[in-house]
């Protein structure tokens, strides 16, 4: 059995502790925060059996096997490197680090110590995302793609108020892109590669972050387009088009109804079984890697891939 520690307090990491309990061969052990009556009543909440606002002491733990590092994103990479050099296995949140340089010399780190490193981008592990990868083919030759996310935050109200937010704090790695962009670049990469180029445009604000925007990628034959916004909302569905038929997606983070439409104009519908808790596929792949020794270098280059298209995009957006 799998025990594994959290680090953060935010909605993602109660979702992560739900799918925890869902799966078979991990179990929370300890609820880390740096603040030790907070950590207590996260631990409760969550259902994890202790708490404690030590993290070094909670990583030299030998009853915690992996940490689940939920914090905000800018420190991200020295809570992975403490639980490297302590040889426990580390579940990331997306976006895992900065940079993929970074992420590359983390995953050779995580390789030294003998221990499993793996970003949590549900998106790769969702039984949506493998119905969409399975009728890619019938579409026939790709051509055009547009995927989206675009959904305004509760928390962009205290933004304009003049507060301090972390998920639009440029000191916490927040933004637009880096919250929700990310899944519609992650998406391409699982499902069309590495592009040849990028375009891209943003729109900045005045807390020093990005709000919404959009990057152009280019393959050879197809151009996709990813759409992202933290400051407005859109129930627009993303969309593969191919020479034979376009398919409809409904949410591309968590697909659940995608229909193909032929260019003889017939329609077919799918409905997708997904799990009650929308992280349990990631979880299930952690628990794969760490108790079955599976290799993770496929995980590692998606998102390596990823995090190298997010900084072009950045730097495209700055030209």
């Amino acid at each position: 059995m799998i025990r594994i520690a959290t680090v953060g307090t935010s909605v993602i990491t109660t979702a992560f502790a739900d799918a925890v309990h869902e799966t078979p061969g991990i179990e929370l052990g300890v609820a880390y925060s740096r603040d030790a009556e907070r950590a207590r009543e996260f631990a409760e909440r969550i259902g994890a059996p202790a708490s404690g606002d030590d993290l070094p002491a909670i990583l030299a733990d030998p009853g915690i096997d992996a940490i689940y590092v939920g914090s905000p994103n800018a420190v991200h990479a020295e809570q992975i490197r403490l639980a490297l050099a302590a040889g426990v296995h580390v579940f990331v949140e997306k976006p895992a680090v900065a940079t993929a340089a970074e992420w590359s010399a983390l995953v050779d780190e995580a390789d030294r110590a003998g221990v499993v490193l793996l970003e949590g981008m549900r998106t790769a592990y969702d039984p949506g995302t493998a119905a969409v990868l399975a009728l890619l083919p019938s579409l026939g030759t790709l051509r055009r793609a547009s995927l989206h996310y675009q959904k305004r935050s509760s928390r962009y109200s205290d933004v304009l108020a003049g507060k301090r937010v972390n998920i639009f704090d440029p000191a916490m790695g927040g933004g637009a892109l880096a919250d929700l962009g990310v899944y519609g670049i992650h998406a391409a990469v699982l499902l069309f590669g590495t592009p040849d180029s990028v375009q891209a445009a943003s729109v900045p604000l005045d807390a020093g972050v990005d709000g919404a925007g959009i990057a152009l990628l280019g393959y050879p034959g197809l151009v996709v387009d990813v759409a992202y916004s933290k400051i407005t909302n859109s129930d627009r569905p993303s969309e593969i088009q191919g020479e034979e038929a376009t398919l409809t997606i409904d949410q591309v983070a968590a697909p659940r109804h995608l229909v193909r439409t032929g260019i003889d104009g017939a329609v077919d519908e799918w409905t997708v079984d997904a799990p009650e808790f929308t992280l349990v596929g990631e979880v299930r792949r952690f628990v794969e890697l760490v108790a079955e020794g599976a290799s993770a270098a496929a995980d590692h280059e998606r998102t390596r891939v990823t995090l190298q298209l997010l900084e072009d995009i950045r730097a495209a957006q700055a030209r």
